[in-house]
């Protein structure tokens, strides 16, 4: 049961980090421009993927 929910919020958070990372206009060519701030850009939105996967499928 604990490695399906570990699969789960994996697969939850990578398709999240993708969603928001287009959204937000995080995208290769910023990365080829701009490699510090597509950097930070992406903890960012790592972050509150995170948080949104461990605060939906973990702890709820």
């Amino acid at each position: 049961m604990c490695e399906y929910i570990n699969e789960q919020a994996e697969e939850q958070a990578l398709l999240l980090t993708k969603q928001m990372a287009e959204r937000e206009g995080v995208t290769e060519q910023l990365k080829a421009q701009d490699q510090m701030l597509w950097v930070q850009r992406m903890n960012n939105i790592r972050g509150r993927t995170m948080e949104l996967v461990n605060n939906g499928l973990i702890y709820a």
